[in-house]
This record gives structure tokens, C-alpha cells and sequence, in this order.
């Protein structure tokens, strides 16, 4: 088990709404990150907002485990901006007629591009939140897109799916690790949250949902069962 340094769940309050003033103290002190959370916040349900969190934070753990570049103090912000916006896409601001992913790759990109970051780095962060829904692809093509796809996976209990998880990697994946992340950061029925706003936008706009990706599954079963009030059956 190798949980990240930074985490102390008895630093601050649980964040429970996007109300918070002040960035907690896992946000790295950078202006992009402190930029990224306030904006993240203001953008997002608390429930995605709290899940962006949660998935940072599990990003660290996995790159600390395996000795990754991603955790220097260099990395460390397009590490945040990549989880922070990673579910941008849901966004209002960003309901273009993109992939949801896309859009939110897109919103970080342009964000990034505010503070100068160099065109390499950009496009690094832009990869792993574009293909954060494709299992397969995203655990292989580059280690920021990797450590996203499994945070995402940890924090929605599912990371034994992935076919490239290594027994290293698992061990992060402990029970009283996860409990003490989703008591400052709760769940706030998070899975119920995000599938409801993919697929209304996937409804609305079909480019946003293909047939074959996440979104798009989700957007035919919500159709095949349009009475179903629960979490998507395909989520």
C-alpha cells in the first residue's frame, strides 16, 4: 500500500459541496492547480467535483507506487489539471458537440495553454483525459493516460477489470485507504450524477455520445429502459 504523502484525512473538513473557499492542502501550491480547482469547482456538481478529487489523489498513490516521474514537483500540476478535468466534458460551459471526453480534453488544453505550458505537456494531459473511457488503450498509450484510467477505475470500485492492472497497483486499492479519502471527499452518489449528465447530453447531442463509447452505451440503455430511475445499467 502506498498512499500519497500529501493526503491527510484529518487536515481539513469533508468537502461536501463546491462552496469551499479555500483550495484543501493536497492541491499542489502552483497557480495552475489552485487556478484548476477553483475553476473545477465552480464548474462541475459537487458530486464530479468530489470524484475529481478523489481520483487525483488515487492517481498519486499509483504513481508513487511505481516510482513515477508524474509525482515530481515538475509533473505534479498537469498530474492535477489531467484528473481535475478529466470529466470537464460534463460541464456546461464545455457541452459542445464533441465526445464528452474530448470536451473536457479540450477545456484543459485550452487552460493549460494559459500559463504557457509547452505544446508537449498539453497534449500529454489532452491524450489521458480523451481516452479515459477506453479501457485497453488508456493503460498503454502513455503513463499520465494510464494513471488517470485507473484512478478512475479504483474510485468506482472496478479496478480488477482492467486486463493491464499489476499486483503492485492493486495493493494500492485498500479498503481503509479508500474509506478515509471518501470521508473528506464524499461519494455523493457520484456514479448516479455523471451517467444522468452524460446521457442527457447524449441524447441532445448524439456526437457527443458515439455507438461504440461509454457514453454512447449508456445512451442505449437508458433508451431500451427509459422507465429505470437508478444508477445507468451500463455505467
Amino acid at each position: 500500500m502506498c498512499p500519497s504523502s500529501s493526503f491527510n484525512s484529518s487536515s481539513t473538513s469533508p468537502i461536501t459541496n463546491a462552496a469551499t473557499i479555500s483550495p484543501p492542502n493536497i492541491v499542489p501550491p502552483s497557480p495552475i492547480c489552485t487556478s484548476t480547482y477553483h475553476l473545477v469547482r465552480q464548474s462541475l456538481p459537487p458530486a464530479i467535483f468530489n470524484h475529481s478529487l478523489r481520483v487525483y489523489l488515487y492517481t498519486q498513490a499509483l504513481a508513487q507506487c511505481a516510482n513515477s516521474p508524474w509525482v515530481a514537483p515538475d509533473r505534479l500540476p498537469l498530474l492535477f489539471v489531467a484528473c481535475l478535468f478529466h470529466d470537464m466534458g460534463c460541464a456546461t460551459e464545455n457541452d459542445g458537440p464533441q465526445r464528452f471526453e474530448v470536451c473536457g480534453a479540450d477545456a484543459a488544453a485550452g487552460h493549460l495553454r494559459k500559463f504557457e505550458v509547452n505544446d508537449t505537456d498539453v497534449q500529454e494531459v489532452w491524450t489521458a483525459i480523451s481516452l479515459h473511457t477506453s479501457p485497453g488503450i488508456a493503460e498503454r498509450i502513455t503513463p499520465l493516460a494510464r494513471l488517470v484510467r485507473l484512478a478512475v477505475l479504483m474510485d468506482f470500485n472496478e479496478l480488477e477489470k482492467s486486463s493491464w492492472i499489476t499486483e503492485s497497483e492493486l495493493e494500492v486499492d485498500e479498503e481503509n485507504y479508500r474509506r478515509s479519502i471518501e470521508e473528506r471527499f464524499p461519494r455523493l452518489s457520484a456514479e448516479k450524477v455523471l451517467g444522468d449528465i452524460v446521457v442527457e447530453q447524449g441524447m441532445r447531442q448524439s456526437t457527443k455520445a458515439p455507438a461504440a463509447s461509454w457514453a454512447g452505451v449508456m445512451v442505449r440503455a437508458a433508451k431500451e429502459e427509459p422507465e429505470w430511475e437508478g444508477i445507468n445499467k451500463a455505467f
